[in-house]
């Protein structure tokens, strides 16, 4: 690997198990909001569905195809109708609940802390998210993961998202750093691996369910511990 000197991290799915934490908190809103007696009767399919729906739309954010507020009035609105639930029953303020519940869940990848403190004694580290702004620095605070990153972007503070090439200039300039000295690590493909490459840096593809990995992808990890041998 090349010298680098700045890192640049994604945030949900590469360091705050976003997954994880999502399924915690739709377990506790299923008994809250007594989904099981309104004919939604296994949890794990509604999370499932839930999954499958959120990710689509994410993918759609990343690129500019759908709004924040679009992606949040479909998301949980998409699942209801896929399990088949009558509009009348879909508990209105499940959204609000679910933004509000989600992001106080503090899962992150295995060893997160420790390569991000190995890390952080050779290199300065920088987060760029997609995630929303309110979410995200809830999530940030309640992990304690700001002491490592010298600047968290938030793209809704920035006006785009990753991977459009503005929110890695800005982000490069926060940092005073080149192009040459800089490598992003991320789990979206889109977002993070070919956003970082099309924008002329490095990037690391975190790849922890074994997903196949494209050809124009340079390098891959399965765990953030690997991260203390490659760099």
């Amino acid at each position: 690997m090349k010298q680098y000197k700045h890192i640049f991290f994604d945030l949900d799915h590469t360091i705050w198990d976003f997954d994880k934490n999502a399924e915690e908190a739709l377990h506790e809103l299923y008994v809250i909001h007594q989904l099981g007696e309104i004919g939604l009767q296994s949890a794990e399919l509604f999370i499932e569905t839930y999954t499958r729906n959120n990710h689509r739309l994410w993918a759609q954010y990343h690129i500019g195809e759908i709004t924040k507020d679009e992606l949040r009035e479909a998301r949980f609105k998409s699942t209801f109708t896929d399990l088949g639930l009558h509009p009348d029953l879909m508990p209105l303020d499940f959204e609000d609940a679910y933004v509000k519940l989600c992001p106080t869940k503090t899962n992150l990848f295995p060893h997160a802390h420790e390569t991000l403190q190995y890390l952080q004694s050779k290199y300065t580290l920088h987060l760029i998210s997609n995630g929303f702004k309110d979410s995200t620095r809830i999530k940030i605070a309640g992990t304690d993961l700001a002491k490592y990153f010298q600047n968290i972007i938030i793209s809704e503070d920035v006006g785009v998202n990753k991977p459009d090439k503005a929110i890695f200039q800005h982000a490069l300039d926060l940092a005073g750093a080149s192009k040459e000295e800089s490598v992003m690590i991320g789990d979206s493909i889109e977002a993070d691996v070919r956003g970082a490459l099309g924008f002329g840096i490095d990037a690391i593809y975190f790849n922890p369910f074994n997903a196949e990995k494209p050809q124009d992808v340079p390098v891959q990890i399965a765990h953030l511990k690997e991260l203390t041998l490659l760099l």
